[in-house]
């Protein structure tokens, strides 16, 4: 319950069965290791496997023989005759068009009343991601619950809807990527034998984190690792999927610790669950995957890092390798042409190399703000702040620790108490606030509040902390302290509308002065939600309203069944400059919060009351991701009202400094950030260098300048605007700081 945006979707099921947990979960288990290459216990692996798939094919294979007849209906409606547990989608992808049957990726299916199974498996999460860096409760896009992905060589059991999906969709793409993931695994197997443990697909990619004692992964041995990759996939492994009980996963697995610790914990006795294999390769996995190995064009090995075992520093250490990698040579090529420009604007890099920021090993994941970078933080919050009183917000300020019973009324104790920074307060549990809407909460039953008052919007722009893992923290995305722009909107049920169509011009506003792009899709009613399936329905009508007056009917989207369970809720993605995606803005509403806190108004019958909706929003989102989406999008060369490098005096001479200080102090007293370079150097380096520093402006005062009190003005682009008087300069730069124009 809280505004933070959610985490990218990246996961190919969701998880289920309990965390991985017991006496060595919290302890090192990864024993003595020696890099040995094709490693002895392969080959055990494999005859476990061999013996188990003689069995299965046997039963697969009778079951094929009985040729029942399936219908296979298409998208577009068009009916394909099969039989089933003979016929794939690779087969009826084939009968379309083999340019189609190369395309494909994968399937997703949905059954008429799914025949018996014996091959489906209700599995545990046994390839899922413990270390909590992919979120845990999404598939990959969003699958209805009806609808399962499904292996395009995977013969089809019933009558049902089939899409094909290619690279270009979201799922397809995690499943490629998925795919890429076990290749890589090979290769750590195959050169340093390595014991695999977790190999998920991720946002832009995918990685495998195996235990190799005290070995490390060099830079050297990334090029290494790649070309085993590619001889992965020019061998044309095909992907073959298996079904084990526990026993036989125990003992496929028994000398990887880390797989048999899953298969102990998550699989329960008496339950199966799924492996796949190409070439040598056998892991745990709930799938899909492509057809074979030879599906994966082309395939970088990117970098390395270390991390831990579920995440957790008392752990054994890990190796992380990433990768990426497309259908086709030309994707890989734009790729490393796009990877090259990020790298230029990587905010981490530019942070430091423009004194905005830095980060610490005494205080992980918190940003340390330098003056320069401190003066964009305290323009965002200005601007906001301004807004938010033209636009009838209350401004608040909340505590930051809280008895841990505040937790436990909003939820969030029995949800989200591991990632919030817990401790001992004369023998009772408190905590640093990870959200601020508990809080909100609190603030509105200070008092008894009647209709009239509502909405009531306060606003809450205080620190926040989150206990994130240390492998998952990156620069300023995912940090342990940080500041939102955060409301929380307490309303009627028949406000809703109109404060959501609101928030939604708000943050057009904002995002315009930014040069932001945006998409907005509505999240509705999850499987699991809380409520009444009638107030959900208004809601959601009224959301559907909103979106439909701000942005035009069908210039938005919807995803089903992807609402939190206290509410639907509006996410929108914003597009920057190299048009990359990002989630910083949403709105969310919440019925459940209300409850937990008995929140109530007085309505226009006096001796009625009815709860109120909480409409939690934010347009930043965190300060610091916003920023370093700005860093990003702008690379460096910030707009003159949010830049914290506006103007440099740059003096023709030693004769000049007295009036260069003159016009530093007359624009430093106009509220400008203003420096002076007054130094030795040739005036054309004094330019040059103010320029590469991204100063806006840069003035030169020289004889001409000092006599007739006036500055010759140019741009960090070199473009020359000018002779003006001091108080012309000053009137501009107004000018441009109160209309936040562009000023390239």
């Amino acid at each position: 319950m809280s505004s933070e945006p959610a985490r990218v979707q990246t996961r190919l099921t969701a998880a289920s069965g309990p965390k991985v947990s017991g006496a060595d979960s919290e302890a090192k288990i990864g024993g003595p290791f020696t890099l040995i290459p094709n490693p002895p216990f392969v080959a055990a692996r494999v005859a476990v496997y061999d013996r188990v798939m003689a069995e299965q094919k046997k039963q697969l294979d009778a079951l094929a023989a009985q040729e029942k007849p399936i219908k296979i209906t298409l998208p577009d409606g068009a009916v394909k005759e099969g039989l089933a547990w003979k016929t794939t989608p690779l087969d009826v992808a084939l009968e379309i068009s083999q340019g189609l049957a190369d395309q494909v990726v994968v399937a997703r299916v949905t059954y008429r009343g799914k025949p018996e199974d014996p091959f489906s498996v209700s599995a545990a999460d046994v390839d899922g991601n413990e270390a909590s860096d992919a979120p845990s409760d999404s598939c990959c896009g969003a699958v209805a619950v009806s609808s399962e992905l499904w292996d395009v060589f995977r013969p089809l059991i019933g009558d049902c809807k089939l899409e094909l999906l290619k690279f270009d969709d979201q799922e397809g793409r995690m499943v490629f990527w998925h795919s890429s993931a076990h290749i890589l695994g090979e290769s750590l197997e195959t050169l340093k034998g390595a014991h695999l443990t977790i190999g998920p697909p991720v946002e832009g990619g995918f990685y495998y984190d195996s235990y190799m004692g005290k070995e490390t992964i060099a830079e050297s041995d990334l090029s290494v690792i790649e070309k085993a990759c590619q001889k992965v996939v020019k061998d044309k492994q095909k992907f073959e999927r298996i079904v084990l009980t526990k026993e036989e996963a125990l003992e496929m697995f028994a000398d990887n610790v880390f797989k048999t610790q899953i298969i102990s914990t998550k699989i329960p006795d008496g339950g199966k669950t799924t492996a796949y294999r190409c070439g040598p390769l056998i892991d745990l996995c709930r799938g899909p995957h492509v057809p074979h190995t030879g599906k994966i064009k082309a395939l970088a090995v990117t970098r390395s890092s270390s991390t831990y075992w579920l995440g957790k520093t008392t752990n054994d250490s890990l190796q992380r390798v990433y990768g990426i990698s497309f259908p086709d040579k030309n994707r890989m090529k734009e790729w490393k042409h796009f990877q090259a420009e990020a790298a230029k604007r990587d905010h981490r890099r530019l942070g430091v190399n423009e004194e905005l920021f830095f980060f610490h090993s005494l205080s992980p994941g918190s940003g340390f703000w330098l003056p320069h970078g401190s003066a964009i933080y305290f323009k965002l919050l200005k601007f906001i702040r301004e807004q938010y009183r033209e636009r009838g917000y209350q401004e608040v300020i909340t505590p930051n620790v809280y008895n841990m019973e505040l937790w436990n009324i909003s939820g969030h104790a029995q949800h989200y108490k591991d990632n919030m920074f817990v401790f001992d307060v004369e023998g009772q549990e408190y905590a640093l606030k990870p959200m601020n809407c508990p809080a909100a909460s609190l603030l509105f039953d200070f008092r008894q509040r009647s209709y009239r008052e509502l909405p009531l919007r306060f606003a809450d722009c205080g620190v926040l902390h989150r206990n994130e893992l240390s492998g998952a923290l990156t620069g300023l995305t995912r940090v342990r302290r940080f500041q939102q722009d955060d409301a929380h909107i307490f309303c009627r049920d028949d406000q809703i509308k109109k404060e959501v169509l609101d928030f939604l011009k708000f943050m057009k506003y904002v995002y315009d002065i930014f040069g932001i792009e945006f998409n907005l899709e509505l999240s509705t009613r999850p499987e699991k939600a809380m409520g009444e399936m009638e107030q959900w329905d208004q809601a959601e009508a009224q959301l559907s309203e909103a979106l439909d007056e701000f942005v035009g009917k069908g210039k938005w989207v919807v995803n089903p069944g992807d609402g939190a369970f206290y509410g639907p809720k509006i996410d929108i993605m914003i597009t920057d400059a190299l048009k990359r995606q990002h989630q910083c803005a949403t709105v969310q509403l919440d019925f459940q919060l209300p409850i937990r806190f008995n929140l109530k108004y007085r309505t226009d019958d006096q001796d009625n009351f009815k709860r109120p909706v909480i409409i939690h929003r934010a347009i930043y989102g965190s300060l610091e991701r916003f920023i370093a989406v700005l860093v990003e999008h702008y690379a460096g060369k910030f707009p003159f009202w949010l830049s914290p490098r506006q103007i440099l005096i740059v003096t023709v001479g030693a004769a000049f400094v007295d009036y260069g200080y003159e016009v530093k102090d007359a624009l430093f007293r106009a509220g400008f950030d203003v420096e002076i370079e007054d130094s030795g150097k040739t005036l054309n380096k004094k330019i040059r260098e103010g320029q590469m520093a991204h100063y806006n402006f840069i003035l030169v005062v020289g004889a001409q300048e000092k006599e007739t009190r006036s500055v010759n003005i140019r741009t960090r682009d070199n473009k020359v605007t000018g002779t003006k008087t001091l108080e012309e300069a000053i009137a501009m730069f107004k000018e441009l700081e109160a209309t936040k124009a562009s000023d390239e």
